[in-house]
């Protein structure tokens, strides 16, 4: 028997406290697929980013969107599936079946990224004992989830309990890589403490050179820094520090690496640097006025983000979370 998951959902639907905070998403958003390198393909429109990998080995997702938005993501990687199989040149008769769902990675808690893991991992099929065909009772039933600890440990102290069949059964600690390439690459995971949560995985393809970060870097708003998970300025900018380090650019810092956030448009190294600098200005404009024995509400009345408001909007809960999190006030 597979190993049994602990779950929070109800009705298939995560109920978040309102510390999470998710962004209010449109009844039926368009599903859109963008090819981002090679096997890679950027699914929009489910909530969060997914990126999926697809080829001989299956598909690989990270993250799965919202709950109400599974039938839809599952659509498209279908017909992606078939897409893929007709430019091998088959006739466009011939019936392929669609490869199987393997892995779902999640970045983090959060619903956007994590609501349909219930129903996308049960259309998919675990790969048993390494390249083992053979199943052994429920062995192979449903995708394996993967994620950080803090992910598993966290969704497990939210009430209502949901169904544990989407809940991560295989977690790790610091890092982790898949034992095998799959479709051709290595897959790294790699743990970001304290960052946008305290449970956040960057997921690094290696020979494609295609980095994902979840929510620490996005491209439509300020970072939101989740205190009550576990979040911190410092280990934003951590982490996207790290991407830095990671990524490395074609020419005078634009393409190369490519980086898909977990919202919003593909991006390189010259985008991250952009965020990475805001991030650390608003610090230090924050820590300075903390020092002047400066109040939150003194604070956001200085407008300490007022260079980058047009771009990425409300600042109330980047400023907050920069505020608590350096006077350690959740």
């Amino acid at each position: 028997m597979k190993t049994p998951r602990t779950y929070l959902a109800a009705a298939g639907t995560l109920v978040l406290a309102a510390c999470f905070a998710v962004a209010q998403q449109p009844q039926n958003p368009e599903i859109r697929i963008e090819p981002v390198r090679g096997h890679l393909y950027l699914i929009n429109g489910a909530g969060g980013n997914i990126l999926a990998s697809v080829g001989p080995d299956g598909v690989l997702l990270v993250d799965s969107g919202l709950s109400q938005n599974a039938d839809r993501v599952l659509a498209a990687i279908n017909k992606l599936n078939v897409e893929i199989a007709n430019r091998g040149g088959l006739p466009t008769t011939t019936v392929v079946p669609p490869k199987p769902i393997r892995y779902i990675v999640n970045t983090h808690l959060h619903a956007d990224h994590t609501g349909g893991n219930e129903k996308i991992a049960k259309a998919g099929k675990t790969i048993t004992g390494g390249n083992v065909t053979g199943e052994f009772g429920d062995a192979a039933e449903g995708a394996t989830i993967i994620s950080q600890q803090a992910v598993l440990d966290r969704m497990s102290q939210i009430k209502p309990a949901l169904p544990f069949a989407a809940l991560p059964e295989d977690t790790y600690h610091d890092d982790k890589r898949l034992s095998h390439f799959f479709n051709g690459e290595a897959v790294i995971l790699q743990h970001m403490p304290a960052a946008h949560t305290d449970g956040d995985t960057f997921v690094y393809f290696r020979g494609s050179d295609v980095l994902a970060t979840g929510d620490i870097f996005v491209t439509t708003s300020y970072p939101f820094i989740d205190l009550a998970n576990g979040g911190s300025v410092q280990g934003e900018l951590n982490a996207l520090n790290h991407i830095l380090d990671l990524a490395v650019a074609e020419f005078r810092t634009e393409g190369g690496t490519l980086i898909v956030p977990g919202h919003g448009r593909i991006c390189d190294i010259a985008d991250v640097a952009y965020y990475r600098d805001m991030v650390t200005i608003v610090r230090d404009r924050v820590q300075d006025m903390i020092k002047r024995d400066m109040t939150l509400e003194q604070v956001k009345a200085a407008k300490p983000t007022a260079d980058w408001d047009p771009r990425y909007g409300s600042p109330d809960r980047f400023v907050e979370g920069v505020y608590r999190s350096l006077t350690n006030k959740k």
